[in-house]
């Protein structure tokens, strides 16, 4: 009989997300050596090794990836006993992993988890910032139990639930303030700002403009909201931002504000989480907090 733990697959999961054990032993809360022989005794238990140790790089063999795949089910199926659980509480109680993208955080997270920390006392909170294709990820691996995100998503197994919709507004010179507000065309042809590749605000500010995603190479890109609007305040080109951002964005530089005509782009933000999972009444009972949380904004 082969004596593999749960302890055994969550060692190994955090080895072959970080592919490094000094960076894989600190996530467990391990040393390093202890990591190590248990990773050795796994191996032995199976007679055949999942990882291939180099110098500098450590790879999963043949055998380690297939055995992952099913860790992660293993690991998810605890994890949802573990939800069932808590699900029976009232308020919910215990570790709340959630996500959510770049261009929302700074703007979203400080009223959510204010609201969250007011009406669940009970939540250990474990906050993500990351974009949307590593945040779904990390829900269909079941390394999250939800994630706030711009819709839609159309991932057959994650449920969405819509939160706010919100208009995306032009962000231009202070020079420029009195000037005609430009249409979509007309912005194309603008030195138009825009979030490096990855960010589905890049994606929604080139939708609206009808602009190909292969932009020239010159094209400037930054990787947050805060770079573009300096670079619009030093006089570089214009960019969008979404209604959440101005507050913040706009306080230490020398831009103006306007909003674009109609048809006005704009984005719905939502929470989306697994079908599957045991919380989803309670997730649900979270998504009319931060409804009514915007609605009293």
């Amino acid at each position: 009989m082969i004596d593999i733990t749960i302890r055994h697959l969550r060692y190994f999961e955090a080895l072959a997300r970080h592919r490094h054990f000094g960076r894989a032993a600190e996530d467990c809360g391990i040393s390093q050596p202890a990591l190590s022989v248990q990773m050795k005794a796994l191996e032995n238990m199976l007679s055949t090794p999942l990882v291939e140790r180099g110098a500098k790089h450590l790879r999963l063999t043949s055998f380690g990836e297939t055995f992952l795949a099913r860790a992660h089910e293993i690991l998810q199926s605890v994890d949802e006993l573990g939800d069932l659980a808590r699900a029976s509480h009232q308020p919910l109680i215990g570790r709340f992993r959630f996500g959510i993208i770049p261009t929302a955080a700074p703007y979203f997270l400080p009223r959510f988890i204010k609201c969250l920390t007011q009406d669940y006392p009970g939540l250990d909170l474990r906050p993500r910032e990351a974009v949307t294709q590593k945040l779904i990820q990390g829900l269909l691996g079941g390394d999250l139990d939800t994630a706030i995100v711009a819709l839609p998503i159309s991932e057959p197994s994650l449920h969405e639930e819509v939160l706010f919709d919100e208009e995306f507004v032009l962000v231009r010179s202070i020079e420029d303030a009195d000037k005609p507000v430009p249409n979509s065309t007309l912005l194309r042809e603008m030195k138009l700002l825009l979030l490096e590749e990855g960010h589905c605000f890049r994606d929604q500010a080139l939708s609206y403009c009808n602009a190909p995603s292969s932009l020239p190479r010159d094209l400037m890109e930054g990787s947050s909201l805060s770079t573009l609007v300096q670079m619009v305040g030093a006089g570089i080109g214009v960019t969008l931002i979404p209604e959440m951002a101005v507050p913040i964005e706009t306080r230490s530089a020398s831009v103006s504000i306007v909003r674009l005509l109609p048809p006005r782009p704009s984005r719905t933000i939502g929470m989306v989480w697994r079908k599957t999972n045991p919380l989803a009444d309670q997730l649900k009972d979270i998504a009319q907090m931060v409804r009514k949380m915007c609605l009293d904004a």
